[in-house]
């Protein structure tokens, strides 16, 4: 979850904030790619959570992370993230460490930011007896057994969560997520990548599902990650259909940020709460947690990072529809994304394969792909069958990208656990199901071995 946003500057109008999307067209040599990733930090001898203090702890690990050059950002006197060259290490609520990597030109460049942060983490944190666990929600852990990080807006999400569903709590503490962060040309850009991607959604929580065990049993599905999701929060999270209505743009983005409730508003260094009221009535100067004053851009930038649909605007599309996992899976998920959605022949294509799926077909798929994964009914056959499809069209574009490596290949070998996940129809959730009850013999801690990065 992000931190304060940099935005500045006052709302003078409404059209300032439809401005602020518009601001993140970017013509196509200046596309970036930017890779988040978040993992679960365990104590190597038991395998018991990480406090935020003490020897083994959140902040030592922030610390020994400054080794590499990582400055430090300081909220009340705690570490609560770093930052490098337009890169960032940042908590999520109950300690997991989150890469939000810095916006880069191929998957090259963004693969060996992943490999060079999974390095650093990996010398600092075995030095202090830590290990780091690659999967989409805790294998073990209760609720009851994971630390709060301290960071102001946690506590206010916290408390207001359960008002608006069973799971909010889950998602914040138990879960892990990788998402990429891709651009656009212009509006109509951004509404044909938003659209293509929100229909395949569903798609990469198939291919990436990886959350099979909750409290150290099966939960019943293979991405609980995602099933989380469908009881976190209505007013902010889901499919958001209205992106495929007619007239659909930035300014009816805006009207549907503007009727999600706020949760806080950032001044002087402190989270203010303003869970449940309405950034409508802060234009007007209303907001109960603040009267009379107005909200800057900082604030609609803050708001923008408080909704959570399965693909998110801000001044670019943020991909969220995959479990944690891998180490391979990191690289993966930005190259099936870029695949499709950077190069022209294969955008076109992706659109041409989703643009009659309805609303219901669409909104199934996500229903059933916590569960069955790439099993999932779809038209006569399954997902399996549309995910041959939409692997063939990434890879194609990543071809006609034609970006070549150090060891002389372009970017399609990314895709190669995706083409391998798809030819057999099983997702790593079904893999490591086939372990715990072969050989881990019904128990879910060899995961902490095998899943470690």
């Amino acid at each position: 979850m992000s931190g304060p946003q940099s935005a500045s500057g006052q709302i003078e109008h409404q059209s300032d904030l439809v401005d602020y999307l518009a601001s993140g067209n970017k013509p196509k040599d200046q596309w970036r790619i930017g890779t988040e990733h978040e993992k679960f930090g365990f104590r190597l001898t038991d395998h018991s959570t990480l406090p935020y203090e003490g020897p083994a702890g959140v902040r030592a690990l922030l610390e020994g992370m400054q080794r590499f050059g990582w400055q430090p950002v300081m909220e009340k006197g705690n570490i609560i993230a770093l930052t490098l060259d337009g890169g960032a290490i940042s908590l999520e609520p109950g300690g997991q460490f989150e890469l939000s990597g810095a916006p880069l030109e191929t998957l090259h460049q963004t693969c060996d930011e992943v490999n060079t942060h999974l390095k650093q983490v990996r010398e600092v944190a075995t030095g202090l007896g830590i290990g780091f666990l690659g999967l989409g929600f805790t294998p073990n852990w209760t609720r009851a057994e994971i630390p709060v990080m301290p960071k102001g807006r946690y506590g206010i999400m916290t408390n207001y969560m359960p008002k608006r569903g069973d799971h909010g709590v889950d998602m914040m503490y138990r879960s892990c997520t990788v998402q990429v962060n891709l651009d656009y040309a212009s509006e109509a850009d951004m509404v044909r990548k938003f659209r293509v991607s929100l229909a395949l959604q569903p798609l990469a929580t198939a291919l990436f599902a990886n959350s099979p065990f909750t409290e150290g049993k099966p939960n019943g599905h293979l991405s609980f990650r995602s099933h989380v999701w469908t009881d976190t929060d209505p007013d902010r999270s889901g499919m958001v259909p209205f992106v495929f209505d007619g007239g659909f743009g930035f300014e009816r983005y805006v009207q549907y940020a503007l009727d999600v409730p706020m949760y806080f508003v950032y001044r002087d260094g402190k989270y203010i709460d303003a869970s449940g009221q309405s950034f409508r009535d802060f234009l007007d100067g209303r907001l109960p947690a603040l009267p009379g004053e107005k909200p800057t851009m900082g604030d609609w930038a803050d708001h923008l990072t408080t909704l959570f649909p399965e693909v998110r605007l801000k001044k670019f599309l943020e991909m969220r529809g995959a479990d944690g996992g891998p180490w391979r899976s990191l690289c993966a998920l930005p190259a099936l994304w870029v695949g499709l959605l950077y190069d022209q022949g294969a955008l076109d294509a992706a659109w041409d394969l989703v643009k009659d799926w309805t609303t219901q077909e669409r909104q199934a798929l996500r229903d059933g792909v916590p569960k069955l994964a790439l099993h999932t009914p779809f038209r006569g056959g399954a997902l399996q069958d549309v995910a041959f499809e939409v692997l063939k069209i990434a890879s194609a574009g990543l071809k006609a990208r034609a970006r070549i490596g150090g060891s002389g290949q372009d970017e399609q070998h990314f895709l190669d656990v995706l083409l391998e996940t798809a030819a057999s129809g099983r997702s790593p959730a079904e893999i490591m199901l086939d372990r715990y009850h072969g050989p881990w013999k019904g128990s879910v801690l060899p995961a902490y071995e095998e899943f470690a990065y």
